[in-house]
């Protein structure tokens, strides 16, 4: 797709939420616009706002968290001040403003980045463990940043029939979009369930995050996804950011490719965007399963055109985690 971010010549001031359905789209068409634009004026001038919110904005209470009063910030008074600057030519302090101004959720605080992804990012790869049966939370499912063996592989089956349902998220579906628990999710078969150990000290994580997955399907063509969750010290796991792949467009939309059935392959699921402070005493947690229904369309499994499937088949689904294929999490630390 050709982006003509060059030729974006006006200001702009973009708001958006970590939840919205635009959330990493807004950022990367203002670090986009900051880099490309041909008007010296505009590449000083496009500044975003991403809050704790969904695709309506300026909420302190979203999904099922409060993130506290400062969270409900005067955005039509912000959007006063731009106005006048830009249209009206008064003084109101529009220019000095950081180019990306963040709320990290956990801390529930907003705070000025002059770049995005921040340049003081540590990437931190987090590998998926388990004993064979990662399945829901009852499974042997392990996340950290040890490197794994010789372990035994997870499976589960992907029933398009029965999905996993999208419990809030990045959605365009009022009330069920943000933040909520998912445990209920988590007590499926069909979510591999991978958490680190309660947390030692705090831990931020904000930027881009990327799931690497290495895993086979019986079928030609099949989904996989994953998701990041912060999971609190009472068991309750709040979504943060999640993302999907075609197996077909694994290699871009562009060049489509069917699976050979039961052969590894590696797979780069982008989660998009968070900032979040994992407190001390909670736990990070990705689930890995092959449906996020209805935020994404289900995959019928049959590697047929899209839109021409009349039956919804099965695929059973492996997810390999071994010394050779390192199924692992990567995570924008950001140093505290």
């Amino acid at each position: 797709m050709d982006y003509r971010y060059a030729d974006v010549t006006v200001p702009t001031l973009n708001i958006g939420g970590w939840y919205d359905i635009f959330s990493k789209v807004t950022l990367d068409l203002v670090t986009q616009v900051r880099a490309s634009s041909r008007d010296r004026k505009v590449r000083r001038n496009v500044f975003a706002v991403i809050g704790p919110w969904t695709h309506g904005v300026g909420a302190s209470k979203v999904g099922e968290l409060d993130f506290g009063a400062e969270a409900g910030l005067q955005l039509g008074e912000m959007q006063f001040q731009w106005f006048e600057y830009w249209l009206k030519g008064r003084e109101t302090g529009v220019q000095d403003w950081p180019a990306y101004y963040l709320f990290v959720m956990g801390e529930n605080h907003w705070r000025g980045e002059s770049e995005w992804p921040l340049k003081r990012t540590r990437f931190a790869s987090y590998s998926l463990h388990s004993g064979g049966q990662a399945n829901s939370l009852k499974g042997t499912g392990s996340l950290s940043t040890d490197q794994p063996g010789d372990e035994p592989r997870d499976q589960f089956t992907y029933d398009g029939s029965n999905p996993v349902p999208s419990v809030g998220g990045n959605n365009l579906l009022g009330a069920t979009a943000g933040p909520y628990d998912q445990t209920r999710v988590e007590e499926r078969e069909d979510v591999l369930v991978y958490s680190t150990p309660p947390l030692e000290q705090d831990l931020e994580v904000t930027g881009p995050v990327k799931l690497i997955l290495w895993a086979a399907s019986s079928a030609r063509d099949t989904d996989f996804t994953g998701k990041l969750a912060d999971v609190y010290p009472e068991g309750k796991a709040f979504n943060l950011c999640d993302g999907i792949i075609r197996a077909q467009y694994r290699n871009g939309m562009k060049k489509p490719a069917l699976l050979e059935p039961g052969q590894p392959t590696r797979f780069e699921i982008d989660l998009w965007v968070t900032s979040n402070l994992f407190k001390r005493g909670h736990r990070m947690r990705v689930e890995v399963s092959s449906s996020n229904f209805p935020r994404f369309d289900r995959n019928p499994n049959s590697g047929k055109p899209f839109g021409t499937d009349t039956a919804l088949l099965s695929a059973r689904q492996t997810v390999l985690h071994d010394r050779e294929r390192a199924s692992h999490l990567l995570l924008p630390v950001i140093p505290r």
